[in-house]
């Protein structure tokens, strides 16, 4: 087995400390990756917490995960030593069901290994995530990184990156498209850079006109304030797709009023309290709503890629974990400009 130092909570209301555990010895398939970067979800914050209700303790939370390879397993093609990985929200499924045969394993039917806070294939052992010192994956469920990039500004890609790109690829976002982008923190930012690389024309909705000038930095030709209903009264019949980031409650009818005909709303930010939506929103111009988990792994190799290809990586804060509990704090605030990332080797 293979000794793991980690950051981890024991339950709800405690702090983090320092947690040791042991990973498997890599299998024939496996690479063994010692932990460089990892970024901070939200996500993590509302496990943390169990504010979802499904915590498992003791935790280590992450699931944006980039580090060096280490070690290989006899079968391993794709993976050798010294290599760059990357590790995302899940680290196995089922493999047998429909989804997974598609490459769409975060939908798979049977059972997905989350990268934390979940139980391996057998059901019984705990997944601990990317704050910690190392972790092994089957080289299927490993992600390959582009070494010339800011190796920590990549780390967010696993996680706000997939989960903006996936949507955007999936309808098909090109060249010319009026694409609305709804919030402008960890999953907006990354959504409005790869809908500009994608060659869309991009407005940005914020409640912040602090943020503008970021919104213009990342790609967006235009940029509203959404505080203000008068700002939205000429928007209607607008934009062929909008993304809504936003976990906060707000009015999805708002924004499905700004579709064009066949327009589509793409709903990732995941609000406490359920919407309301009236059947006109939908019925007249043929709208759509819908919604997008994260991605398969062929998708995200090809995020990755397309990044890469782009020079598209997360606007970070680089913190030690001694910073952890207060990154928590400003994230919850929306203080961070956009994804705080843990240098691992802070670690001790």
């Amino acid at each position: 087995m293979i000794k793991t130092l980690g950051y981890a909570v024991k339950g709800p209301n405690l702090d983090f400390e320092n947690f040791q555990f042991e990973r498997r010895e890599p299998g024939v398939k496996d690479v063994l990756i010692e932990i460089l970067y990892c970024g901070i979800c939200h996500s993590d914050i509302h496990q943390v917490k169990n504010e979802w209700g499904n915590s498992i303790y003791p935790m280590v939370p992450g699931h944006e995960i980039v580090g060096r390879v280490i070690r290989v397993g006899k079968k391993v093609k794709r993976f050798k030593v010294g290599d760059i990985a990357g590790v995302g929200c899940f680290v196995d499924s089922c493999r047998t069901c429909q989804n997974c045969k598609d490459g769409l394993e975060q939908y798979c039917d049977g059972h997905v290994a989350f990268t934390y806070n979940a139980y391996e294939k057998d059901k019984k052992t705990p997944t601990y995530g990317g704050y910690s010192s190392h972790i092994v994956a089957d080289e299927d469920y490993t992600l390959k990184v582009n070494s010339k990039l800011p190796l920590a500004s990549v780390a967010p890609l696993l996680c706000a990156g997939i989960t903006t790109y996936s949507p955007l690829n999936h309808f098909k976002v090109s060249r010319g498209m009026r694409v609305g982008i709804v919030g402008l923190g960890g999953l907006g930012h990354m959504g409005t850079k790869i809908a500009a690389a994608m060659g869309a024309k991009v407005t940005v909705f914020s409640t912040s006109n602090a943020k503008e000038k970021d919104a213009r930095r990342f790609g967006a030709s235009n940029f509203v304030v959404t505080s203000d209903p008068k700002n939205l009264a000429s928007l209607g019949n607008h934009y062929d797709l909008i993304l809504d980031t936003v976990s906060a409650s707000h009015d999805y009818n708002t924004y499905l009023a700004m579709l064009r005909r066949d327009g589509v709303m793409v709903v990732v930010g995941v609000p406490e309290q359920p919407c309301s939506i009236h059947a006109t929103s939908l019925i007249f111009k043929r709208k759509s709503l819908a919604g997008s988990l994260i991605g398969g792994i062929a998708e995200t190799q090809e995020m990755l890629d397309f990044c890469a290809k782009k020079k598209i990586v997360s606007d970070i804060e680089l913190i030690g974990v001694q910073d952890v509990a207060s990154a928590y704090e400003r994230t919850i605030k929306g203080q961070v400009r956009y994804r705080f990332v843990i240098d691992m080797k802070t670690l001790k």
